[in-house]
């Protein structure tokens, strides 16, 4: 009885008592629209472990799928080459500048057409 009174109260606690929840990874691979100059490849999970912290892109928005055409789609987004140049751009030539490894920082070498 005492072990079945035991039973009964750890598997309510742990209903309870909300577990740590895995962080969104998103797709390993993603492709951004590029409007005109055509698509971009990006490597999202080498940027999530190269950065480690998902704000620095996250804030601007959200992290679910779509986020940046349903953005654009309400105006919110003005250009999102805006966006890109201000985040990606500014951080791969950062990084260049501080001698590390880094992303392009020219069109064509990010839009395939």
């Amino acid at each position: 009885m005492a072990v079945l009174l035991v039973a009964a109260v750890v598997a309510l606690w742990t209903d309870a008592v909300p577990m740590a929840a895995e962080p969104r990874q998103g797709a390993a691979e993603m492709v951004l629209e590029g409007g005109r100059q055509g698509p971009v490849p990006f490597p999202h999970h080498r940027h999530q472990a190269a950065l480690g912290d998902c704000t620095v892109c996250h804030t601007v928005f959200a992290q679910e799928p779509g986020s940046i055409e349903r953005l654009k789609a309400a105006g919110t987004l003005k250009a999102q080459s805006d966006v890109m140049n201000k985040l990606c751009v500014k951080c791969h030539r950062a990084e260049r500048k501080a001698g590390g490894r880094s992303g392009p920082v020219t069109c064509t070498a990010c839009h395939q057409k």
